[in-house]
């Protein structure tokens, strides 16, 4: 009797180790082939992750808003803008204007809004009709449009608009159909126009964030780091645009100096501020502006010349140390995990707002932050005026003021 439980239990031993090896070979082959193509990266065959330089992780800025402030921000103009990105006063004051998820570019005349302009020639109504959240219309952001970055050149009350598929637009005072003005740059096309800024001149500096990927592959360009951003400089005189600088990894908002000597730019991935030199001795040059608590978007300059900036999401050791290891990374990447489960690692756990503020000088000045996303859950970009700070994001169906 006891040689023939022995033998029993040793069956049901083999018979369960059996189960469990055909169980682990399956998942390999699941993991391996990802059928139902889970993967942010299963249906882009070319993506080839790259390695971010970023700072030892102990020396960026760790300093934080221990009181949430951003949570006291006031909602405006809830579900009535999808996707805010940019946020813009024209000469007189008056706005906001925004560019919107469905591709048009809005205006608040103090009572509602109202279309001001779009950028797309082929625009079709049926398939550009406002959707009912900010990513609602992605799929057809190539036919509709989708504006980003907005700034008005104060001299002559233009709109001048980078379209992530239409490039560098203008349209005038009055609105309507916007004009392209910049489609290619030494042959190379705009593949995702990004933001701009304008100086006394009329000459427009701008980013073209990746020549590679568009912005509604935007999750996979931030997850690749790939090095293919310019920025970009549009001279309306001579109607010519050439290319000031290249191979960055994700160029994102840009705003001139108060007195025009340079400019700064966010370089995304690695999280910090460049800055190009434009004037003085060391015209030409760029360097190294600020190192951020996190990963940039647009970035504004206000009266006092203080640089406001935009965080896409905070610093977090995880997506710091797949930076440094772009092949455990992309093992990661090719995990049957669902695209926003994979971007939620990266950011951190959860959408959370955070703004900094930079003096002239580089210095940090000030955080603002909502770390628990109750309130203010994203932010693209903050405008300053009249003492109040206007937030805009391309993932929420809002503009907060704080």
């Amino acid at each position: 009797m006891a040689s023939s439980g022995a033998s029993e239990t040793m069956a049901e031993f083999f018979r369960m180790r059996t189960i469990f090896a055909v169980a682990l070979l399956g998942l390999a082959i699941y993991v391996g082939t990802d059928p139902f193509h889970l993967s942010p990266i299963a249906r882009f065959p070319d993506f080839k992750p790259y390695a971010v330089e970023s700072p030892p992780w102990s020396q960026l800025p760790q300093l934080r808003d221990e009181q949430n402030r951003l949570q006291k921000s006031e909602i405006k103009f809830l579900n009535e803008v999808q996707g805010p990105e940019s946020i813009a006063f024209d000469p007189q004051g008056r706005g906001p204007y925004t560019g919107v998820a469905d591709g048009r570019i809005m205006f608040w005349n103090g009572h509602q809004w109202s279309e001001f302009a779009v950028t797309s020639p082929n625009r079709s109504e049926e398939l550009c009709k406002p959707g009912a959240n900010p990513m609602a219309n992605i799929k057809y952001e190539h036919i509709c449009g989708r504006p980003l970055g907005l700034r008005f050149n104060k001299r002559t009350g233009d709109l001048y608009i980078a379209d992530a598929y239409f490039g560098l637009l203008v349209v005038g005072p009055q609105g309507g159909q916007a004009t392209r003005l910049v489609s290619e740059v030494e042959g190379i096309p705009l593949k995702f126009t990004n933001d701009l800024d304008i100086d006394e001149e009329g000459i427009v500096y701008f980013t073209d964030s990746s020549v590679v990927y568009q912005r509604r592959n935007f999750i996979q360009l931030a997850f690749s780091a790939e090095p293919s951003g310019r920025v970009l400089k549009y001279n309306p005189h001579t109607k010519e645009a050439s290319m000031l600088l290249s191979n960055i990894q994700l160029p994102n908002g840009l705003s001139l100096s108060k007195d025009g000597s340079f400019f700064v730019f966010s370089d995304t991935c690695v999280g910090r501020l460049k800055r190009h030199w434009l004037k003085g001795p060391k015209a030409g040059t760029t360097d190294i502006f600020a190192n951020l608590p996190g990963h940039p978007d647009n970035v504004r300059t206000n009266d006092k010349g203080e640089f406001w900036v935009a965080l896409h999401c905070r610093h977090n050791l995880y997506s710091h140390l797949l930076g440094q290891y772009p092949g455990v990374r992309k093992a990661i990447l090719k995990l049957p995990i669902p695209t926003k489960y994979q971007y939620s690692a990266f950011i951190g756990g959860r959408l959370h707002g955070s703004i900094v503020k930079y003096s002239p000088d580089g210095e940090l000045v000030e955080i603002l932050e909502d770390s628990e996303g109750k309130v203010v859950r994203g932010v693209s970009e903050v405008e300053e005026k009249d003492g109040k700070l206007w937030m805009g994001s391309v993932l929420m169906p809002f503009v907060a003021v704080y």
